[in-house]
């Protein structure tokens, strides 16, 4: 399912609990909030609920996402 095939106004459980976990491992892995790829009103509060969710989780066990380095 792509992202273009979720975000359509004929959204289902499956679309939203897609979503949700896309935004949860966005947020657990630092990702920033603006990063979401809907544009549909209930597929991204879903993913928001998710990055939310998952920002939070990465706060409590002191997660802090490295900056990655260029190779030389």
């Amino acid at each position: 399912m792509s992202i273009s095939e979720i975000d359509q106004h004929d959204w289902s459980i499956d679309a939203l609990n897609k979503a949700y976990r896309q935004g949860y491992l966005f947020g657990l892995s630092g990702e920033p909030e603006r990063a979401c790829p809907y544009q549909s009103e209930v597929i991204a509060a879903a993913w928001e609920a998710g990055w939310s969710d998952g920002h939070q989780q990465a706060a409590q066990i002191g997660f802090r996402p490295t900056q990655q380095r260029a190779i030389a």
